[in-house]
């Protein structure tokens, strides 16, 4: 297996050299040269294999030439320790809990994953690894934990100072060691466009090896495809030969270009809807087909305000750069602040199921587009303990229960550090480490 870019140049690369590039030279995303069809004896039976077993299958032919089976065996096992349940809330209506790993996150698949595959290949040049990362709430922490004391590695993580939740500066800033949070006096944007201008930056590449891991990096996006294949098992064991509808609540679009992924190796989904909040470029661009970034709006739910999704290259390359060909299988959906919480409020009263912002714009994506004879699941991307302080506005009992049986934060912050939109700043802060 290569990995192309997706710019004009095309460069084609290793699985390393595209894991620790982050971006090709031109400054563009990498994705597979081809997409593996998973055979049907896969399918005839991954209804009753394990989470790590559908890992290793789908996973292999993406590494297997250089991590090889048993490696891979062995970091699917780490990864994917932690149980990712399919749980019913009503009717057609399911959802896929991603948030039971270390950091509360769907994004601890795709850290833990990554680190570890990066302890493998790392080329060992005798010079210091820097992960530097952006993030507008989620990844932060997962990364951080995912890479924590691993020796040879630093971990720089810029987020947007005072908009995202204390739970998740918490989990970033009380680590230390070899874990650098960073508050960026900006919004998520300007976080990413530093990363991308150190990654684009020849004379800082010189001195120093960086990499990211953002969702822009493939160690991020492959393991993600994993938790569909078990996602769609789940309900097939119900519901057998059913084609569910899979809504994903999207800021960065990486989770649900792997969605995507998923289905051209064979897996059966009918259709897919990205639930966002009002940070609307994808959802305008699918019905104007102009795509026309913005400055971020803030929103309940953080960790999608996005005014430029990085990895929607990716998921409109998968649909040969077609806007009728992504309009076939893909919708998306524009849910509002007083929309997050009044679904919040009214799914935990009438189904005494609790949801956090981000889950919250899964689900009502997926209740408003299910037809009657469908059926599906969203996936609920962090645990509502990580945005108590939104529960707390509708339902200040529930909050209050939170509160008492999660350790809110996972320890004392370190001494917090800031940075203005400057990287001229980023840049003396990565060669000092």
């Amino acid at each position: 297996m290569k990995y192309i870019s997706i710019g004009q140049k095309r460069q084609r690369v290793t699985l390393s050299e595209g894991v620790f590039k982050g971006l090709s030279d031109e400054g563009t995303l990498f994705m597979p040269e081809a997409i593996p069809v998973l055979d049907k004896t896969f399918y005839s039976r991954f209804h009753d294999m394990s989470l790590p077993e559908i890992a290793l299958n789908v996973l292999l032919p993406y590494v297997e030439n250089e991590l090889g089976r048993e490696n891979l065996k062995k970091i699917v096992e780490e990864t994917f320790s932690f149980p990712i349940p399919l749980v019913k809330i009503h009717d057609n209506i399911n959802v896929l809990e991603l948030f039971h790993g270390p950091t509360q996150a769907f994004k601890d698949v795709g850290a833990r994953f990554l680190s570890r595959l990066m302890s493998k290949l790392y080329p060992n040049q005798g010079k210091k690894m820097i992960i530097l990362t952006a993030t507008s709430g989620d990844t932060g922490g997962a990364v951080a934990h995912g890479f924590h004391r691993v020796p040879g590695i630093e971990v720089v993580v810029l987020y947007p100072q005072g908009k995202i939740s204390p739970y998740q500066e918490n989990q970033m800033t009380s680590l230390g060691h070899n874990i650098h949070a960073i508050a960026v006096e900006g919004v998520f944007d300007d976080c990413q466009r530093l990363v991308k201008q150190a990654f684009n930056d020849p004379s800082l590449r010189k001195d120093v090896s960086i990499t990211s891991a953002n969702s822009i990096n493939l160690g991020r996006l492959l393991p993600q495809m994993v938790y569909y294949f078990f996602g769609v098992a789940a309900i097939q064991r119900k519901f057998p030969n059913l084609k569910p509808v899979i809504c994903v609540p999207s800021g960065n679009f990486g989770n649900i270009t792997a969605a995507v992924m998923a289905s051209r190796m064979g897996l059966p989904v009918n259709r897919f809807i990205a639930a966002t909040n009002v940070n609307d470029v994808v959802p305008r661009f699918l019905r104007t087909g102009r795509y026309e970034p913005h400055k971020t709006i803030e929103t309940y739910a953080n960790a999608m305000d996005v005014g430029d999704p990085s990895n929607f290259p990716r998921l409109f390359y998968l649909f040969k750069n077609e806007l009728e060909e992504l309009r076939k299988m893909f919708s998306a959906k524009v849910i509002t602040n007083e929309e997050i919480i009044k679904t919040i409020q009214m799914v935990f009263q009438q189904h005494h199921y609790l949801l956090d912002p981000h889950s919250s714009t899964g689900y009502l994506g997926l209740k408003q587009s299910l037809q009657k004879d469908e059926n599906g699941f969203f996936i609920s991307t962090a645990h509502p303990i990580k945005f108590v302080e939104i529960i707390e506005k509708v339902l200040p009992q529930e909050a209050d229960r939170l509160k008492k049986s999660f350790s809110y934060g996972v320890g004392s912050s370190t001494q917090l550090e800031k940075m203005p939109v400057s990287y001229k700043a980023l840049k003396n802060k990565l060669i000092s480490l």
